[in-house]
């Protein structure tokens, strides 16, 4: 008996085509960084990088505003715009791409999340993951069930911050700042509660909760030290603020 179910060859070798084209494209949409799961949330292991945002760039033709407006900003002696400062040029030249992208706002860092399919975390998402060890076997010195003074731990001492932490050189030129050396490249300083790195020091994050018409911003950066990276320092900015020491992290929910 004949059977009419088969597919022709033609048809076949179109539907594979299609969905060959769709797993490309879908690979090529993927973000770069590493993640790990805590609880029913899927984390960004370190803040999203530049290689990520070019990624969303190429995709979307997305230019920041800090681009076009020629210049994002810093505090110096007040907010000063940086010429060319932007999250391709951090400093004021180009960024590797392992770099915490840096330079964007509220609006942009929320956008890039959800095209890669993921969203900014709450605050309360937040500091859970940043200071409370979720980890069935956690690795040392971290004990499951905690809640750590700081995201690196007991100390900060693992962090990058202005003073007092692990004593670690940015990638700022010299003379480019009055204070700090800039940010480190991701996953450069040690691992903290639940492995998540930098929640502690290196750039301020994102998070998507309101203070009034602000929007919070959590675990201090290399410009601050380390008092400003405790739970108990609640931060927030104008969602439009862009500044060299501002990133984020996405997450993603799970099952």
């Amino acid at each position: 008996m004949k059977n009419t179910n088969l597919i022709p060859p033609s048809l076949l070798s179109c539907l594979i085509t299609s969905v060959l084209f769709i797993q490309s494209a879908v690979a090529q949409n993927q973000a770069t960084e590493k993640i790990t799961r805590i609880g029913n949330l899927e984390w960004d292991l370190h803040e999203v990088t530049v290689a990520t945002v070019k990624i969303y760039a190429e995709k979307t033709g997305f230019v920041s505003s800090g681009e076009r407006e020629g210049g994002s900003f810093i505090y110096e002696s007040g907010w000063t715009r940086k010429s060319q400062w932007n999250w391709r040029q951090p400093f004021g030249i180009e960024a590797k791409n392992n770099e915490p992208a840096v330079h964007l706002n509220f609006h942009e860092a929320k956008a890039i999340c959800s095209f890669f399919g993921k969203r900014l975390p709450t605050d309360s998402e937040w500091t859970s993951a940043a200071f409370l060890e979720q980890r069935i076997t956690p690795t040392q010195p971290f004990t499951k069930g905690k809640r750590y003074t700081y995201p690196h731990g007991d100390t900060p001492k693992n962090s990058h911050c202005l003073n007092g932490c692990a004593g670690l050189k940015g990638t700022a030129p010299s003379g480019s700042l009055w204070r700090g050396h800039g940010h480190v490249p991701v996953m450069t300083t040690q691992a903290g509660v639940n492995g998540l790195y930098d929640m502690g020091g290196n750039a301020w994050e994102w998070v998507d909760t309101a203070i009034g018409s602000e929007k919070v911003t959590r675990g201090a950066s290399w410009w601050y030290g380390p008092k400003n990276q405790l739970e108990s320092n609640l931060a927030s900015k104008s969602p439009d603020t862009k500044v060299a020491y501002v990133g984020f992290r996405c997450v993603r929910d799970v099952q």
